[in-house]
């Protein structure tokens, strides 16, 4: 007969939005072992699983900390009461917490104040009791039942709770059924509160349990943490321009779950860095952005197949993959990584597809000008596994009115991460070079605009930057030092004629006062680039960048950048709000009318 061996659950804490797959080890007749389902459709010796979930409520309530939502609140922000703010933000868990916080939740009053105050009297009222420091009219002690004493909050939203001490759950508890599947996403009405998770085997004729059910507590559910929506930032007027022949293109290194480990981000909570909570929460913002063209870094083969391709087709995405070959890489195959390329089908149609394998392209600069007896060696040094995914789109709408009537708009995306050790830099710039070779084959062949998206690990005016977007390598750079086995030389031929530019350098050539000259102190004044694209405790930089070919498109906008201020001081990425240690890029584009010659 089936019976249950073991229950538990994959994560520690259970998060709004983030389904829950408990892990139910199963023996079946034939004495074996697995983890499948046994559904009452599909009974085994008339048997099946039945599963229950259950919501466990408490008379007794406190409120928690909108920061760190395993914490009891202690202290509430007056300021969001006033300003109708959700009043689950309002409450922190020390008067440290919320002045570390200050700048973050202040932009949530100013957000709010914008929205909805028509005269500086009211801005007065919501701030003046605020001093620099970030402390500010705070009511304390908040202990008992969250809305007692608080009607002016009452109408801000939900306030998140949660059973005092297990103890009290005695006498004044109330279980509340939630689901009756296997699985099951917390909601907006579990907050603050225990999930009962049980499944027993039944007798599918009867309908009677047999044997003892199996039950495992969650701990409680908190709510998503939703960081302050990025806004998109215009960078060209255009006069009578109509947004119907705009495009929007996001790129985004969305760090591969093999990769996030507790050893290398040690000051993010392990339950953010699950992968249960962080693919929902990439999914929430990728989604979130609208883009067009979605370009995406560092996604596991096994993540695409299961989540990001069926996830993103719901919204309609047709999605194209390219796997990185495995070669040098020696774990788990399913957790080899790739580079995923999205597009709305309303907007494209897929034309043509083509994989870049940059190991190929190592053999056979090996087999050409690599001497026989380095060859071991200098493959060695070359073989990385990188790749590239190219993809040509046809739009389905015109920039150009009724100038070239018929006439079809193509656009090349190419899609790639150069994932390759600083002092390979030798290795790093040949596959840029590589890939940029190939691109002018392509434009060779069509009169086509190009982006060229991606990580690139490699800053600003470094060689890769440097050939990218000048489109030449002075000879004396020093990047050019390292070169043992010759793979760059001779030094004239890093060059190529597609006239790139990187899109978030269009900040710094913007004028005039608001959003615009807050992004241009956030751009490098040497380089103009971002100051960072990668924000880790170890290091923060710029890495990511969106290139596109200045003769055949414009950049309208651009996705605003954060600045290290909003990462909290005790904080980096990934955080709870944001669960890659990238930040997001995102342009709109304009395609640009063709100069007609003769």
């Amino acid at each position: 007969m089936l019976s249950v061996l073991r229950v538990h659950l994959p994560s520690e804490i259970p998060i709004v939005g983030c389904e829950i797959t408990p892990y139910v080890l199963v023996k079946r007749p034939d004495n074996t072992v697995s983890n499948d389902d046994v559904p009452e459709t599909a009974p085994v010796n008339g048997h099946h699983i039945r599963y229950r979930w259950y919501r466990i409520q408490s008379d007794r309530k406190v409120a928690v900390c909108s920061v760190h939502p395993t914490e009891q609140a202690t202290i509430q922000c007056l300021g969001c009461v006033k300003a109708k703010i959700p009043v689950a933000k309002s409450y922190h868990c020390s008067s440290r917490c919320f002045s570390d916080a200050w700048h973050h939740h202040r932009a949530l009053h100013d957000r709010a104040s914008s929205a909805v105050s028509e005269n500086g009297a009211e801005e007065e009222e919501l701030f003046g009791r605020f001093n620099s420091t970030g402390s500010g009219v705070l009511n304390t002690g908040v202990t008992g039942s969250a809305s007692s004493g608080q009607s002016p909050g009452q109408n801000n939203g939900p306030v998140p709770s949660y059973p005092a001490t297990v103890a009290e759950r005695n006498g004044g508890e109330t279980w509340f059924e939630v689901a009756r599947s296997r699985t099951y996403t917390p909601m907006a009405d579990d907050i603050g509160h225990t999930l009962r998770f049980e499944c027993v085997i039944v007798d599918a004729e009867t309908r009677i349990p047999v044997g003892a059910t199996n039950t495992v507590l969650t701990s409680r559910v908190i709510p998503a943490p939703s960081p302050t929506p990025r806004r998109m930032i215009q960078v060209n007027d255009s006069q009578g321009a109509t947004p119907s022949g705009t495009f929007t293109v996001l790129s985004y290194n969305i760090l591969a779950d093999a990769y996030a480990t507790n050893e290398s981000y040690s000051y993010c909570p392990s339950w953010a860095l699950s992968w249960p909570y962080r693919r929902q929460n990439l999914l929430r913002e990728i989604i979130g952005y609208h883009a067009d063209i979605v370009c995406l870094q560092e996604v596991q083969s096994d993540h695409f197949e299961e989540f990001f391709a069926p996830e993103l087709d719901k919204h309609g995405y047709q999605a194209l993959y390219k796997k990185n070959t495995s070669e040098v890489y020696s774990g788990n195959f399913n957790a080899v990584d790739g580079c995923a390329t999205f597009f709305r089908r309303d907007r494209f149609s897929h034309v043509k597809k083509y994989e870049v394998e940059f190991n190929k392209a190592a053999q056979s600069l090996a087999d050409a000008v690599i001497a026989v007896n380095q060859k071991k060696a200098a493959l060695n040094r070359l073989i990385k596994d990188n790749i590239a995914l190219i993809v040509v789109l046809e739009a389905k709408f015109t920039s150009h009115g009724t100038d070239n009537p018929g006439k079809r708009q193509l656009l090349c995306v190419a899609n790639t991460h150069v994932n390759v050790p600083l002092e390979c830099k030798d290795v790093k710039l040949w596959q840029v070079h590589t890939l940029i070779k190939g691109l002018e084959k392509i434009a060779a062949s069509a009169d086509i605009p190009m982006l060229v998206c991606g990580d690139f690990n490699s800053i600003p005016n470094s060689a890769p930057h440097t050939l990218l977007s000048i489109g030449k390598v002075d000879p004396a750079h020093p990047d050019l030092a390292i070169d043992p086995y010759g793979i760059l030389r001779p030094n004239n031929k890093l060059s190529h004629n597609l006239v790139l530019v990187s899109a978030y350098s269009s900040f710094a050539r913007t004028k005039g006062f608001g959003p615009q000259a807050e992004q241009r102190r956030r751009i490098d004044q040497f380089s103009n680039e971002p100051l960072f694209t990668k924000c880790t405790r170890e290091y923060i930089g710029t890495v990511d960048y969106i290139f596109y070919t200045a003769d055949s498109l414009t950049v309208e906008s651009l996705l605003e950048l954060l600045d290290e201020e909003s990462l909290r001081k005790d904080t980096a990425l990934p955080s709870p709000e944001w669960s890659s240690d990238h930040i997001a890029l995102l342009a709109e584009f304009r395609c640009m009318p063709r100069i007609r010659r003769g």
